[in-house]
């Protein structure tokens, strides 16, 4: 699965090594000169480009969804006019942190950035625009934030074990409490 659905992927998702500027966290934050890695060299992080003007009927991401457990969707849209506490959110977003769950982000619509560390402790920016996923494996600390867009709109996807029980902070998160 993780080799499928790579055509034109590169369009839709890029990573690159960022610089150190303190500057607005939605600049792109190249070095320079720029240093660009390849998606493959980005160790447990699995990508792909998918058909997000019809993503509710895309077979590609049902046959993802069907392989990783998937069961269950829900939609963020993060801009000024949809979220709540909208630069509050965004400060949060960008504070380091991880989960004990893989994470995943579809950009529907949209454009934003996932930071994460390499092994020597290096920031990599991994841009995500519209029809692109990634998804962090569980344990991976990470950060996001939006791009000078200031929009995207990603579902979240979700496996669920029974009994779990769900607890909405909307539309910020959902979470999810097993027994």
């Amino acid at each position: 699965m993780e080799n499928e659905f790579q055509d034109g992927k590169e369009e839709v998702i890029q990573a690159w090594y960022m610089d150190d500027s303190e500057e607005d966290q939605r600049l792109p934050h190249h070095r320079e000169p720029k240093e660009f890695i390849p998606l493959d060299k980005l160790s447990g992080i699995l990508s792909w480009r998918l058909n997000s003007d019809d993503w509710e009927n895309d077979e590609k991401l049902k046959k993802i969804r069907e392989a990783r457990g998937y069961s269950y969707v829900d939609i963020c849209d993060v801009c000024p006019e949809k979220l709540p506490n909208y630069e509050a959110k965004l400060k949060d977003f960008f504070e380091e942190h991880l989960h004990t769950d893989e994470e995943i982000r579809y950009a529907l619509e949209g454009s934003g950035y996932f930071d994460v560390r390499d092994q020597n402790d290096q920031w990599i920016r991994i841009a995500v625009k519209k029809g692109g996923m990634i998804v962090l494996p569980a344990g991976m600390y990470h950060r996001f934030t939006l791009d000078t867009n200031n929009y995207i709109k990603v579902p979240g996807l979700l496996s669920l074990l029974p009994p779990c029980a769900f607890v909405f902070d909307f539309p910020y998160h959902l979470y999810i409490l097993t027994d």
